[in-house]
């Protein structure tokens, strides 16, 4: 089997050096077993995605001395085939509009004594979930934001837990609970599409059979490995790396305004010196 990575970031800000270990390990695992190396870009969020940011990881990549195949899948340009799954996930009765404000879900959440509490939280109460279809369609045509939302008692149903699992590099099988992620969120009103569903579309739909990416996203690949089920897709094996830290010991983030690759380019280091810092040999 022709192993197939990817690299896919969000063109939400520029690329740091944690970005840039993720991206190494996956392709180094692809060449060093002469695979494919693809890179994907997930731009679904339209407000904060950017061109200039899409053009500059480009740039970092290249320095990096990291090649890819092209064309690059856009998940933007893709819409289409997430709109084409989500109506067979509705018509099977497996999803459903939420009409809920994030700030009406927390004080329904705090009015209860037994919310549910998955991985990150008390979960998504399932207000919504049983609206008959005159209310639904009286919100529709009000219209009101809403989400559509995974039924996850109904997903369930069309498999048995204790056999969903998928293959860790370092750790083995792992058996999967994707109950901790409730009635997850997999499109909105104004985006046919969550992070959720459009990675698991994207990897089937490319061919990508090791999915190499941080830690912090491993409990995601629960859910996942559930959406590969109800969609009848192929289970990729799975590699988390463990995530840059800074000097102080915090995880790398956009958001902190981290070193960036620019950053350190623009002060005379070298993609050798990049590769030293983030342990990988020359």
């Amino acid at each position: 089997m022709t192993i197939v990575t990817r690299f896919a970031p969000s063109p939400t800000g520029l690329l740091h050096v944690g970005h840039a270990y993720s991206a190494t390990l996956a392709w180094n695992k692809a060449i060093e077993a002469g695979g494919r190396f693809l890179l994907r870009m997930e731009d679904i969020d339209q407000t904060r995605c950017r061109p200039e940011f899409e053009e500059a990881i480009y740039e970092d990549l290249n320095w990096l001395g990291l090649k890819w195949e092209k064309p690059i899948r856009k998940q933007s340009e893709h819409m289409d085939d997430y709109e084409v799954v989500l109506d067979r996930l509705f018509e099977r009765g497996l999803i459903y509009p939420c009409f809920c404000t994030r700030r009406e879900i927390a004080a329904e959440i705090a009015a209860s004594h037994s919310a549910p509490h998955g991985s990150e939280g008390p979960l998504y109460p399932g207000t919504c979930r049983s609206l008959s279809n005159k209310q639904r369609d009286e919100n529709f045509a009000k219209e009101k934001p809403y989400a559509l939302r995974l039924d996850m008692s109904a997903a369930l149903k069309e498999v048995d837990v204790t056999q969903l699992f998928f293959r860790e590099l370092d750790k083995g099988v792992i058996q999967c609970d994707p109950v901790k992620f409730g009635d997850a969120v997999l499109a909105r009103k104004e985006t046919p599409t969550s992070y959720h569903l459009a990675v698991t579309l994207d990897d089937a739909f490319q061919g990508v059979n090791l999915v190499v990416r941080g830690q912090d996203l491993f409990g995601a690949t629960h859910l996942h490995r559930l959406l590969q089920h109800l969609l009848d897709l192929p289970t990729p094996n799975y590699f988390h790396h463990g995530l840059v830290s800074d000097m102080k010991g915090r995880r790398l983030a956009k958001r902190d305004k981290s070193v960036t690759l620019q950053d350190i380019r623009g002060n005379g280091y070298s993609q050798e010196d990049v590769r030293k810092l983030i342990g990988f040999k020359i």
